[in-house]
């Protein structure tokens, strides 16, 4: 039968869970047909309605998310569980991991890769920390993880902050307010609102500044544009490529190399984000030697993550693979206007992976939907952001199947 698949569907239940007290009729919905519709729609008292198809892996979660199709434990076999990180083996694994990166996103001879802990959220702070300072700052921001960059650089790290944000949900601030004099940090795919930068223009080519970049939910699934626009980028394992959590990278150019090397930051630099040794770049961390232990369990799982994605094709069919699911829930959307829309109005701002929907339903409704999709096993973890308003966020990302948001919608 083959190893066991952790990512498999929760079995059916025996009965379908009903959304309204037993003996009452189903009240009026604007969720309509199939199955998100049928979650908010159908009569307790009813029988469910025969689906031609169900979803094969209903793991539409924004992170972590969805393992690459084909995986499972046996992927793990070969971990170096129990041996040291600094044996030949972990070496040797470790490195793998930042080479086979680095070809995979094509990226520049002269970009240093890092592993981080801490997942992206450690790789951006060693970033923040350890390379602002001696420039004013523009942080843009338009969600929660942005504000949470802003608000960390404003008051812990006290900096000279200028706010580029807006006060819509779903929109975008004015990029044109970027200084290229300053330096800037942004996210490219804000997943808590499911808005994106559309491109890279607003930011110069003849800039004075740094650029750094939280790049957690849309490396791997969408292009990103022109590597050498960012000078700090910082990801993790666990989006794009459906890896595990707790473990990030930070890819660092050569202008953020000079200004580590250059500048002293005011504030001291806890030991895990420190990124050189006196006074010069750590060359054994960019050499896949990070400070604190790594599980040789998640790095088994990101290189098999990465073999994944060199066997279908490499980062331009992940992308394309990213387009073709946010088709489906494009057309879901044009199909259901009357009660559903994306949480940004802008297309071109739209994310194609946070896929983020205003429903048309109070919170209550909605998230007796969710319940229902969960319970049948027909989606998992759909819910929107809790500072988002009422509405559904699926993720669509390169390691969803096409057939599964397909079935779903």
């Amino acid at each position: 039968a083959g190893p066991a698949r952790l990512d498999a569907p929760p079995p059916r239940p025996a009965q379908r869970p009903a959304l309204h007290p037993p003996g009452a009729a189903a009240k009026a919905s604007p969720l309509p047909a199939r199955h998100l519709a049928r979650a908010a729609a159908v009569a307790p008292d009813q029988p469910p309605a025969a689906a031609a198809t169900m979803p094969e892996v209903p793991n539409f979660s924004s992170g972590p998310c969805a393992k690459h199709p084909g995986w499972s434990v046996a992927e793990l076999s070969q971990a170096a569980v129990g041996r040291s990180h600094r044996s030949t083996l972990g070496k040797e694994k470790l490195r793998r991991a930042v080479d086979e990166t680095r070809a995979l996103l094509e990226l520049p001879d002269d970009y240093r890769i890092a592993i981080m802990p801490g997942s992206a959220t450690g790789a951006v702070e060693a970033a923040m920390w350890s390379l602002l300072g001696p420039r004013p700052v523009d942080m843009v921001h338009w969600e929660h993880f942005g504000q949470m960059w802003y608000k960390q650089a404003k008051d812990e790290l006290k900096l000279d902050v200028r706010s580029v944000s807006t006060r819509d949900y779903g929109t975008l601030p004015d990029l044109a307010q970027v200084n290229k004099a300053h330096d800037t940090v942004f996210l490219y795919n804000g997943s808590a609102a499911g808005v994106k930068v559309p491109n890279l223009d607003f930011i110069a080519r003849d800039r004075e500044g740094l650029t750094i970049c939280d790049a957690t939910s849309s490396i791997f699934a969408m292009d990103m544009g022109d590597w050498t626009k960012m000078d700090a980028i910082a990801c993790a394992w666990q989006k794009g490529l459906g890896s595990e959590a707790a473990h990030g990278m930070l890819i660092l150019g050569p202008r953020a190399v000079e200004r580590l090397e250059s500048h002293v930051p005011t504030v001291p630099i806890p030991r895990i984000y420190r990124m050189t040794v006196n006074g010069k770049l750590d060359e054994h961390l960019f050499e896949g030697n990070p400070v604190n232990t790594p599980s040789l369990l998640c790095v088994e799982d990101y290189l098999s993550a990465l073999s994944w994605a060199r066997s279908v094709g490499g980062a331009r069919e992940l992308y394309a693979r990213n387009a073709r699911n946010f088709g489906v829930m494009e057309r879901f959307v044009r199909e259901n206007a009357s009660w559903v829309s994306f949480l940004a109005a802008d297309p071109a701002s739209r994310s194609t992976a946070t896929v983020t929907l205003r429903v048309d339903g109070t919170k209550v409704h909605v998230k007796e939907m969710q319940a229902l999709l969960a319970a049948e096993g027909v989606a998992l973890d759909i819910n929107a952001f809790p500072s988002a308003p009422v509405g559904l966020r699926v993720w669509c990302g390169p390691t969803v199947e096409t057939a599964d948001l397909e079935a779903l919608t």
